[in-house]
């Protein structure tokens, strides 16, 4: 009974889920193959900083690509022979360290603590909380571009959420995709407004007063959507998208037995030795993102980007595994609990190389310039709102192939800013079609490892998610469209 309950600890990834996910990433992958033999192979030519030099795509035949069907087999395995490869163990680092150290601090009664302790507080203000989970998450994104810490938040969050008489979706909702819209609806964060910016020649952070109308605008929009769901589900808790695998969670976290672990004299030291590391974390992202403003140097900058990502796997686990310490969980059985919450994570890291493979596969086969190649003479005969809403659109695209908004940048906008002038277009305006189409779809497509591992923890299809999320999706991407076109219509500089 007890290595039962062990089993069903920590963060619980849906194994139909994942082989379903990874299947489909399969297929994605062995398509991008066909494209690179069907699609004609070609190249831009790049300055020495890497962005592409507009007016110089030139076709290359098969034979100087060389890249052979039967190799897309193994790009999942050549991938990790490339500099991507650092990405890449990084992230499956991250996850690794994080499922590690949610079964300990589960096992210890910290989670448990958190949510009975915030339910204590808010059970009566319950709305008042949403909308202030939503704000703080999309503000933490908006302004400093956080994006990969939401998985750390996501089972407390859901846990909260199913303790005040929700579903596991609005926890969902008011952590990773408050955090992923925050990240569209960007005011000064660094990774797309700053380097996007920096490449238009604009003065960094220019144009807030408009941005600030469209995070205002983008919390509306996601807060109604949360707050209509969760008071459509406390009516009738069976129209709840998750009923089914809801019904597992809430004995995970709502049970009696569950709640033992709470009369542990020392779960409030332990609690606040955990909540300090995680705000330790903040202000570690703080610090870099005030730095990257003052360092010139794009290789030193891009460095301090990815430092909040090791902070955070460090600072968490330590913080973890020490609270772990202070209540009791000791020597080989901390030891012990973090191998086995490594053990229920572990079925994502799959998942992250099919990713990064197909991304490798359309590097290698030499097809990503051609297809912009001609993106870029469709646009140039658009009215200024219409190419607008095809760049956002070419790069929501993009999004499904490459995630980094970094490489979209540096691959995109080379070709897009000479579209400014020509079509009467502001600068700050591509800069905020490319954020909207950037930010929005970091959780849309199964080729996004956050998501994919984030849904898997609350036992969540793929289906299941975009049955929920559809609407909210196409709200915010009507939503989007208008204020690009209030944009060009006011001359949004």
């Amino acid at each position: 009974m007890e290595e039962k309950e062990k089993n069903s600890s920590g963060i619980q990834l849906n194994k139909k889920t994942m082989i379903a996910i990874t299947a489909l990433l399969l297929g994605i992958m062995l398509l991008a193959g066909v494209l690179t033999k069907v699609v004609p192979t070609g190249r831009y030519d790049v300055d020495a900083e890497g962005a592409i030099i507009p007016g110089t795509y030139h076709e290359i035949s098969d034979d100087e690509v060389n890249y052979p069907f039967w190799r897309v087999l193994i790009a999942p395995l050549e991938v990790f022979t490339t500099s991507d490869s650092v990405i890449g163990l990084g992230i499956i680092l991250f996850i690794v360290l994080i499922g590690g150290t949610f079964l300990v601090m589960e096992e210890s009664g910290v989670l448990q603590y958190i949510m009975q302790t915030t339910v204590n507080k808010f059970g009566n203000k319950k709305y008042k909380l949403l909308a202030i989970m939503v704000f703080v998450c999309m503000a933490l994104s908006s302004v400093v571009g956080i994006l990969e810490e939401s998985v750390t938040l996501v089972p407390l969050a859901c846990a909260i959420s199913l303790a005040l008489g929700w579903d596991s979706m609005v926890g969902l909702g008011f952590s990773l995709m408050s955090i992923a819209f925050g990240y569209a609806a960007a005011t000064f964060n660094p990774f797309n407004i700053g380097i996007v910016q920096t490449m238009a020649g604009l003065p960094m952070f220019s144009g807030l007063g408009y941005r600030v109308i469209v995070f205002a605008v983008t919390y509306l929009i996601l807060f109604l959507f949360l707050f209509l769901y969760a008071k459509k589900i406390e009516k009738n808790p069976q129209k709840s998208v998750s009923y089914e695998s809801d019904i597992e969670l809430r004995k995970k976290f709502l049970s009696e037995e569950k709640n033992e672990v709470l009369k542990n004299p020392n779960l409030g030291k332990a609690t606040k030795v955990f909540v300090t590391s995680i705000l330790c974390v903040f202000i570690f992202t703080a610090i870099s993102f005030i730095a990257q403003q003052f360092i010139t140097n794009e290789s030193i900058s891009s460095v301090i980007g990815y430092t909040p990502l090791v902070a955070m796997a460090i600072l968490f686990t330590f913080g973890g595994l020490r609270a772990g310490y202070i209540t009791g969980i000791r020597g080989k059985n901390l030891l012990s609990g973090f191998g086995r919450g490594v053990k229920t994570i572990a079925p994502a890291i799959p998942l992250i190389v099919f990713v990064l493979g197909i991304t490798y596969v359309l590097k290698k086969g030499m097809i990503i310039d051609t297809i912009l190649y001609n993106i870029y003479n469709l646009i140039q005969s658009f009215t200024p709102v219409q190419a607008l809403l095809m760049i956002m659109f070419v790069v929501i695209i993009i999004e499904f192939f490459i995630g980094s908004g970094t490489a979209k940048a540096f691959l995109l906008m080379p070709l897009i800013l000479p579209l400014a002038k020509m079509l009467h277009i502001t600068d700050q305006s591509i800069v905020l079609a490319f954020c909207l189409g950037d930010g929005f779809c970091n959780v849309l497509y199964p080729t996004s490892g956050i998501m994919i591992i984030c849904i898997g923890m609350i036992n969540v299809t793929y289906g299941k998610f975009l049955k929920w999320s559809w609407k909210l999706f196409a709200a915010i991407f009507a939503a989007s469209a208008a204020l690009i076109w209030i944009a060009v219509k006011i001359g949004y500089c």
